[in-house]
């Protein structure tokens, strides 16, 4: 497991100590912004730091951030804290979601990372997940998308950081 492996089964935890409180603060962030954080898209050192974030800037971070795939270009193997991409199930309009959920483990029984409405956050499959939204404005299996997040441009994070020394005669070593 590489460091933001581990940093996102971290955020998973914490997200899910909060919700066993007997009165959650986490009730009033939204399940965009759970699974933004889990993602690692804020940088935020704590979940009750994120900013709230509605289905209008859902989308706009969704057509900004993420790229939009097939299920069928999903990997066969994929374990979220074994690889580098980060993949997305948004159920709903993408301009106007309705709902995010982390995807963790294709082969695994709960596959699905996501604050539930009336349940917390947890882990479920798709079924489970749409049982929650199939109906609500005709809401179907048509609406299912799938995303993977954009490598960022910049340098990446887990470089060791670089020294650099300078001479007096303003040479660099």
């Amino acid at each position: 497991m590489d460091r933001e492996g581990i940093l996102v089964s971290e955020r998973i935890k914490e997200v899910s100590m909060i919700c066993a409180r007997e009165n959650p603060i986490y009730e009033q962030v939204s399940n965009f912004s759970i699974a933004l954080y889990v993602l690692g898209c804020f940088k935020v050192p704590d979940v009750m730091s994120v900013d709230e974030i509605d289905s209008v800037e859902a989308g706009n971070l969704l057509k900004e951030h993420f790229t939009p795939v097939m299920e069928t270009e999903l990997p066969d193997q994929y374990q979220i804290t074994e690889s580098k991409d980060r993949y997305l199930l948004v159920i709903g309009d993408p301009l106007f979601p309705l709902h995010f959920a982390v995807l963790m483990n294709v082969n695994g029984e709960k596959t699905f990372f996501s604050k539930l409405r009336y349940f917390g956050s947890g882990y479920d499959r798709l079924e489970e997940l749409m049982k929650e939204f199939i109906g609500e404005d005709g809401i179907g299996y048509k609406d299912v998308h799938f995303y993977k997040r954009n490598t960022s441009s910049g340098k990446s994070s887990s470089k060791e950081p670089r020294i650099f020394i300078f001479r007096n005669d303003g040479s660099v070593v």
